[in-house]
């Protein structure tokens, strides 16, 4: 590995990652003067973006597993930054919509449910949860039975939440359903990696 691409790793990444998030939330508000509507392009732009680093580490350890190579390697050797990123990302959403929400109560009112309240709202507790041991000594005080029943569980609850946040708005904007078409192919990439795993009896008979 050259060191161009060795340098594009761990924390480094998240660093990179998270700079440009920022920088690039930023310009989009900048856009339309820091008003509502540049605020509600972030809102936008962070739920892509959050969605785009959501799939990337939720899909890596079931590609490293069926194709490996140079980058499904890369990509299952930094998941954990990639999850850790796609917070990020999604820490900058929640503040745009804080801002929204103070910058224009009525429309913020409007945009919004008491189930969008409660479902994001497990949906961040989630997020920081697994953020939180992420590390490697919160991981080992939780233990790695209690870990993996975490973060399995916040992934497919994070993964059902964006097919939801984004699947209704379909009907009223039908390009929306492109942005289901990576959350289906990881589901389906995991799903496959799952089904090829061999058995216990099948090693044992090995």
């Amino acid at each position: 590995m050259s060191p161009r691409q060795s340098w594009f790793e761990g924390w480094r990444l998240l660093a990179a990652l998270t700079l440009s998030l920022m920088a690039l939330s930023l310009w989009i508000a900048s856009m339309r003067q820091f008003e509502v509507e540049g605020v509600r392009m972030v809102i936008r732009f962070t739920a892509h973006s959050s969605l785009l680093l959501f799939c990337l580490a939720f899909s890596a350890a079931a590609l490293a597993r069926l194709w490996p190579n140079a980058w499904t390697r890369w990509q299952r050797r930094n998941r954990r930054h990639l999850g850790l990123s796609f917070a990020a990302s999604h820490a900058i959403h929640a503040v745009a919509i804080v801002t929204f929400a103070k910058m224009d109560p009525a429309g913020f009112a409007e945009a919004t449910s008491a189930a969008s309240y409660i479902f994001g709202g497990i949906g961040y507790a989630f997020i920081t949860a697994m953020s939180a041991t992420s590390l490697d000594r919160t991981a080992a005080l939780l233990g790695p039975r209690a870990w993996r029943a975490l973060h399995l569980v916040g992934g497919y609850y994070l993964w059902f939440q964006f097919m939801v946040s984004f699947g209704k708005r379909v009907p009223a904007m039908p390009l929306y359903a492109a942005f289901l078409v990576p959350l289906l192919a990881v589901m389906a990439l995991r799903l496959i990696a799952m089904a090829s795993r061999p058995t216990r009896q099948t090693v044992e008979a090995q």
